[in-house]
Protein backbone atom coordinates (compact mmCIF):
# COMPACT_ATOMS: atom_id res chain seq x y z
CA UNK A 1 0.00 0.00 0.00
CA UNK A 2 1.15 3.54 -0.65
CA UNK A 3 -0.02 6.72 1.00
CA UNK A 4 -0.66 9.81 -1.10
CA UNK A 5 -2.07 13.23 -0.45
CA UNK A 6 -5.87 13.30 -0.41
CA UNK A 7 -7.19 14.37 -3.79
CA UNK A 8 -4.22 13.12 -5.80
CA UNK A 9 -5.06 10.01 -7.77
CA UNK A 10 -2.41 7.58 -8.99
CA UNK A 11 -2.20 7.13 -12.75
CA UNK A 12 -3.99 3.78 -12.64
CA UNK A 13 -7.12 5.50 -11.28
CA UNK A 14 -7.28 8.08 -14.03
CA UNK A 15 -9.74 6.88 -16.65
CA UNK A 16 -10.80 8.56 -19.85
CA UNK A 17 -14.54 9.16 -19.77
CA UNK A 18 -16.15 8.19 -23.06
CA UNK A 19 -19.72 8.52 -24.15
CA UNK A 20 -21.61 7.42 -27.24
CA UNK A 21 -25.08 7.04 -28.67
CA UNK A 22 -25.75 3.83 -26.70
CA UNK A 23 -25.02 5.53 -23.38
CA UNK A 24 -27.15 8.54 -24.28
CA UNK A 25 -29.96 6.24 -25.42
CA UNK A 26 -29.93 4.38 -22.10
CA UNK A 27 -29.97 7.63 -20.14
CA UNK A 28 -33.00 8.80 -22.12
CA UNK A 29 -34.79 5.51 -21.48
CA UNK A 30 -34.17 5.84 -17.74
CA UNK A 31 -35.59 9.36 -17.69
CA UNK A 32 -38.66 8.48 -19.76
CA UNK A 33 -39.59 5.61 -17.45
CA UNK A 34 -38.67 7.48 -14.27
CA UNK A 35 -36.11 4.83 -13.38
CA UNK A 36 -32.97 5.31 -11.32
CA UNK A 37 -29.57 3.79 -11.94
CA UNK A 38 -27.05 3.33 -9.16
CA UNK A 39 -24.46 3.80 -11.88
CA UNK A 40 -25.39 7.49 -11.97
CA UNK A 41 -26.59 8.07 -8.40
CA UNK A 42 -23.45 6.57 -6.81
CA UNK A 43 -21.15 8.19 -9.40
CA UNK A 44 -19.69 4.85 -10.50
CA UNK A 45 -16.46 5.29 -12.50
CA UNK A 46 -17.38 2.39 -14.80
CA UNK A 47 -20.72 3.72 -15.98
CA UNK A 48 -19.71 4.36 -19.59
CA UNK A 49 -17.93 1.03 -20.03
CA UNK A 50 -20.86 -0.95 -18.59
CA UNK A 51 -23.58 0.99 -20.36
CA UNK A 52 -21.71 0.78 -23.67
CA UNK A 53 -21.83 -3.00 -23.24
CA UNK A 54 -25.57 -2.89 -22.51
CA UNK A 55 -25.15 -3.68 -18.81
CA UNK A 56 -26.80 -1.58 -16.12
CA UNK A 57 -27.79 -1.71 -12.47
CA UNK A 58 -31.30 -0.54 -11.66
CA UNK A 59 -31.90 1.18 -8.33
CA UNK A 60 -35.48 0.65 -7.17
CA UNK A 61 -37.51 2.14 -4.30
CA UNK A 62 -36.64 5.71 -5.27
CA UNK A 63 -33.35 7.58 -5.09
CA UNK A 64 -33.49 9.00 -1.56
CA UNK A 65 -32.00 6.79 1.14
CA UNK A 66 -33.02 6.68 4.80
CA UNK A 67 -29.41 6.06 5.83
CA UNK A 68 -26.35 8.27 5.60
CA UNK A 69 -23.37 5.96 5.07
CA UNK A 70 -20.22 8.06 5.00
CA UNK A 71 -18.82 6.55 1.81
CA UNK A 72 -21.92 6.81 -0.36
CA UNK A 73 -22.95 9.52 -2.81
CA UNK A 74 -26.67 8.65 -2.82
CA UNK A 75 -28.91 11.38 -1.38
CA UNK A 76 -30.15 10.95 2.20
CA UNK A 77 -33.52 12.20 3.38
CA UNK A 78 -37.24 11.43 3.53
CA UNK A 79 -38.10 9.15 0.58
CA UNK A 80 -40.98 9.71 -1.80
CA UNK A 81 -43.99 7.46 -2.26
CA UNK A 82 -43.37 4.17 -4.02
CA UNK A 83 -43.89 3.98 -7.78
CA UNK A 84 -46.22 1.00 -8.17
CA UNK A 85 -45.34 0.69 -11.87
CA UNK A 86 -41.60 0.49 -11.23
CA UNK A 87 -41.25 -3.34 -11.38
CA UNK A 88 -42.89 -3.40 -14.79
CA UNK A 89 -40.80 -0.51 -16.07
CA UNK A 90 -37.59 -2.24 -14.98
CA UNK A 91 -38.66 -5.48 -16.67
CA UNK A 92 -39.52 -3.71 -19.93
CA UNK A 93 -36.21 -1.81 -19.89
CA UNK A 94 -34.25 -5.04 -19.39
CA UNK A 95 -36.06 -6.46 -22.43
CA UNK A 96 -35.50 -3.35 -24.55
CA UNK A 97 -31.80 -3.29 -23.61
CA UNK A 98 -31.35 -6.97 -24.36
CA UNK A 99 -29.52 -7.62 -21.10
CA UNK A 100 -28.03 -11.03 -20.37
CA UNK A 101 -27.56 -10.16 -16.70
CA UNK A 102 -29.29 -7.47 -14.69
CA UNK A 103 -28.46 -6.17 -11.23
CA UNK A 104 -31.30 -4.78 -9.12
CA UNK A 105 -30.39 -2.76 -6.04
CA UNK A 106 -32.05 -0.13 -3.89
CA UNK A 107 -31.67 2.62 -1.38
CA UNK A 108 -32.37 1.63 2.23
CA UNK A 109 -36.06 2.09 3.08
CA UNK A 110 -36.20 1.83 6.86
CA UNK A 111 -39.43 3.86 6.65
CA UNK A 112 -41.38 1.00 5.06
CA UNK A 113 -42.95 -1.82 7.09
CA UNK A 114 -41.23 -4.47 4.95
CA UNK A 115 -38.24 -2.21 4.12
CA UNK A 116 -38.90 -2.71 0.40
CA UNK A 117 -38.48 -6.48 0.33
CA UNK A 118 -41.81 -7.05 -1.43
CA UNK A 119 -40.86 -4.60 -4.20
CA UNK A 120 -37.62 -6.51 -4.74
CA UNK A 121 -39.67 -9.70 -5.11
CA UNK A 122 -42.15 -8.04 -7.48
CA UNK A 123 -39.31 -6.69 -9.61
CA UNK A 124 -37.52 -10.04 -9.81
CA UNK A 125 -40.73 -11.77 -10.91
CA UNK A 126 -41.57 -9.05 -13.45
CA UNK A 127 -38.09 -9.21 -14.97
CA UNK A 128 -38.20 -13.02 -15.09
CA UNK A 129 -41.58 -13.04 -16.82
CA UNK A 130 -40.43 -10.82 -19.68
CA UNK A 131 -36.80 -12.01 -19.72
CA UNK A 132 -36.70 -15.74 -18.90
CA UNK A 133 -33.09 -16.15 -20.02
CA UNK A 134 -31.66 -13.10 -18.24
CA UNK A 135 -29.57 -13.67 -15.13
CA UNK A 136 -30.95 -11.72 -12.17
CA UNK A 137 -28.76 -10.46 -9.35
CA UNK A 138 -30.07 -8.46 -6.39
CA UNK A 139 -27.87 -6.23 -4.26
CA UNK A 140 -29.89 -5.75 -1.10
CA UNK A 141 -29.75 -3.68 2.10
CA UNK A 142 -29.71 -5.55 5.41
CA UNK A 143 -33.49 -5.25 6.05
CA UNK A 144 -32.66 -4.59 9.70
CA UNK A 145 -31.56 -8.19 10.08
CA UNK A 146 -35.13 -9.49 9.68
CA UNK A 147 -34.92 -12.99 8.24
CA UNK A 148 -38.55 -13.02 7.12
CA UNK A 149 -37.91 -10.04 4.82
CA UNK A 150 -34.89 -11.75 3.30
CA UNK A 151 -37.08 -14.79 2.68
CA UNK A 152 -39.56 -12.66 0.72
CA UNK A 153 -36.76 -11.71 -1.69
CA UNK A 154 -35.30 -15.20 -1.96
CA UNK A 155 -38.67 -16.82 -2.67
CA UNK A 156 -38.72 -14.80 -5.92
CA UNK A 157 -35.63 -16.82 -6.93
CA UNK A 158 -32.86 -14.38 -7.86
CA UNK A 159 -29.81 -16.08 -9.37
CA UNK A 160 -27.40 -14.13 -7.15
CA UNK A 161 -28.05 -12.66 -3.69
CA UNK A 162 -25.55 -9.86 -3.07
CA UNK A 163 -25.07 -7.94 0.17
CA UNK A 164 -21.94 -5.89 0.68
CA UNK A 165 -19.86 -5.87 3.86
CA UNK A 166 -18.33 -2.63 2.52
CA UNK A 167 -15.40 -2.60 4.98
CA UNK A 168 -13.64 -4.47 7.77
CA UNK A 169 -15.15 -5.05 11.21
CA UNK A 170 -13.17 -2.34 13.03
CA UNK A 171 -14.28 0.39 10.62
CA UNK A 172 -17.83 -0.76 10.01
CA UNK A 173 -19.60 1.49 12.55
CA UNK A 174 -17.69 4.52 11.29
CA UNK A 175 -18.34 3.81 7.61
CA UNK A 176 -22.00 2.75 7.83
CA UNK A 177 -23.38 3.67 11.23
CA UNK A 178 -26.86 2.15 10.83
CA UNK A 179 -25.54 -1.19 9.61
CA UNK A 180 -23.74 -3.81 11.67
CA UNK A 181 -20.89 -6.07 10.58
CA UNK A 182 -22.26 -9.19 12.36
CA UNK A 183 -25.74 -8.50 10.97
CA UNK A 184 -24.42 -8.45 7.42
CA UNK A 185 -22.61 -11.74 7.92
CA UNK A 186 -25.75 -13.25 9.40
CA UNK A 187 -27.80 -12.13 6.40
CA UNK A 188 -25.48 -14.05 4.08
CA UNK A 189 -25.63 -17.07 6.39
CA UNK A 190 -29.43 -16.86 6.50
CA UNK A 191 -29.63 -16.85 2.71
CA UNK A 192 -28.02 -20.30 2.60
CA UNK A 193 -30.36 -21.56 5.32
CA UNK A 194 -33.49 -20.30 3.55
CA UNK A 195 -32.44 -21.54 0.09
CA UNK A 196 -29.71 -24.21 0.29
CA UNK A 197 -27.40 -23.76 -2.68
CA UNK A 198 -28.27 -20.07 -3.15
CA UNK A 199 -25.32 -18.27 -4.76
CA UNK A 200 -24.22 -15.35 -2.57
CA UNK A 201 -21.89 -12.46 -3.16
CA UNK A 202 -20.37 -9.61 -1.16
CA UNK A 203 -17.96 -6.73 -1.64
CA UNK A 204 -15.53 -4.53 0.24
CA UNK A 205 -13.83 -1.20 -0.43
CA UNK A 206 -10.17 -0.60 0.36
CA UNK A 207 -8.51 2.66 1.30
CA UNK A 208 -10.41 3.63 4.45
CA UNK A 209 -7.60 2.79 6.86
CA UNK A 210 -7.89 -1.00 7.12
CA UNK A 211 -4.87 -3.29 7.44
CA UNK A 212 -4.03 -6.27 5.26
CA UNK A 213 -4.70 -8.59 8.19
CA UNK A 214 -8.16 -7.06 8.62
CA UNK A 215 -8.84 -7.58 4.92
CA UNK A 216 -7.86 -11.23 5.22
CA UNK A 217 -10.09 -11.64 8.27
CA UNK A 218 -13.07 -10.15 6.44
CA UNK A 219 -12.48 -12.56 3.57
CA UNK A 220 -12.29 -15.46 6.01
CA UNK A 221 -15.48 -14.27 7.73
CA UNK A 222 -17.24 -14.33 4.35
CA UNK A 223 -15.99 -17.82 3.58
CA UNK A 224 -17.22 -18.92 7.01
CA UNK A 225 -20.77 -18.09 5.88
CA UNK A 226 -20.12 -19.77 2.51
CA UNK A 227 -20.10 -16.60 0.40
CA UNK A 228 -19.34 -17.57 -3.21
CA UNK A 229 -18.29 -14.38 -5.00
CA UNK A 230 -16.23 -11.44 -3.71
CA UNK A 231 -15.60 -8.01 -5.20
CA UNK A 232 -12.78 -5.79 -3.95
CA UNK A 233 -12.23 -2.22 -5.14
CA UNK A 234 -10.60 1.09 -4.26
CA UNK A 235 -12.67 3.55 -2.24
CA UNK A 236 -12.96 6.92 -4.00
CA UNK A 237 -14.22 9.90 -2.02
CA UNK A 238 -17.42 11.20 -3.70
CA UNK A 239 -17.23 14.68 -2.11
CA UNK A 240 -15.26 16.46 0.60
CA UNK A 241 -18.11 15.72 3.01
CA UNK A 242 -17.44 11.99 2.75
CA UNK A 243 -14.75 9.92 4.44
CA UNK A 244 -11.24 10.74 3.21
CA UNK A 245 -9.09 8.28 1.33
CA UNK A 246 -6.43 6.93 3.66
CA UNK A 247 -4.52 4.72 1.23
CA UNK A 248 -4.33 3.80 -2.43
CA UNK A 249 -3.69 0.19 -3.32
CA UNK A 250 -1.71 -0.70 -6.43
CA UNK A 251 -3.04 -3.01 -9.17
CA UNK A 252 -0.50 -5.63 -8.08
CA UNK A 253 -1.82 -5.54 -4.52
CA UNK A 254 -5.34 -6.08 -5.80
CA UNK A 255 -4.10 -9.04 -7.82
CA UNK A 256 -2.48 -10.50 -4.70
CA UNK A 257 -5.79 -10.16 -2.82
CA UNK A 258 -7.53 -12.02 -5.64
CA UNK A 259 -5.02 -14.86 -5.40
CA UNK A 260 -5.52 -15.11 -1.63
CA UNK A 261 -9.29 -15.04 -2.01
CA UNK A 262 -9.31 -17.83 -4.57
CA UNK A 263 -7.06 -19.89 -2.28
CA UNK A 264 -9.61 -19.40 0.53
CA UNK A 265 -12.27 -21.03 -1.60
CA UNK A 266 -14.26 -18.24 -3.24
CA UNK A 267 -15.68 -19.36 -6.58
CA UNK A 268 -14.66 -16.00 -8.05
CA UNK A 269 -12.89 -12.87 -6.84
CA UNK A 270 -13.10 -9.64 -8.85
CA UNK A 271 -10.36 -7.43 -7.44
CA UNK A 272 -8.98 -4.23 -8.91
CA UNK A 273 -8.78 -0.47 -8.35
CA UNK A 274 -11.88 0.31 -10.42
CA UNK A 275 -13.94 -2.71 -9.38
CA UNK A 276 -17.42 -2.02 -8.03
CA UNK A 277 -20.04 -4.49 -6.89
CA UNK A 278 -21.74 -4.82 -10.28
CA UNK A 279 -18.61 -4.52 -12.44
CA UNK A 280 -18.37 -7.44 -14.90
CA UNK A 281 -21.25 -9.06 -12.98
CA UNK A 282 -22.18 -11.40 -15.83
CA UNK A 283 -18.58 -12.53 -16.24
CA UNK A 284 -18.29 -13.06 -12.48
CA UNK A 285 -21.14 -15.57 -12.55
CA UNK A 286 -19.63 -17.48 -15.47
CA UNK A 287 -16.23 -17.66 -13.76
CA UNK A 288 -17.82 -18.76 -10.48
CA UNK A 289 -19.67 -21.57 -12.24
CA UNK A 290 -16.45 -22.75 -13.87
CA UNK A 291 -14.71 -23.00 -10.47
CA UNK A 292 -17.50 -24.85 -8.68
Amino acid sequence: MIETEVGRKPEWLKIKIQTNDQVNELKSMMRERKLNSVCEEAKCPNIHECWSNRTATFMILGKICTRACRFCAVTTGLPNELDLEEPGHVAQSVLDMGLKHVVITSVARDDLADEGSSVFAQTIRAVRELNPFTGIEVLIPDFGGRKELLQIVLEAKPDILNHNMETVARLSDQVRAKAKYPRSLQLLRNAKEIIPGQKTKSGIMLGLGETIDEIRQTMLDLREVDCNILTVGQYLQPTKKHLPIRKYYTPDEFKAIKVEGMAMGFSHVESGPMVRSSYHAHEQVKQAEMHQ
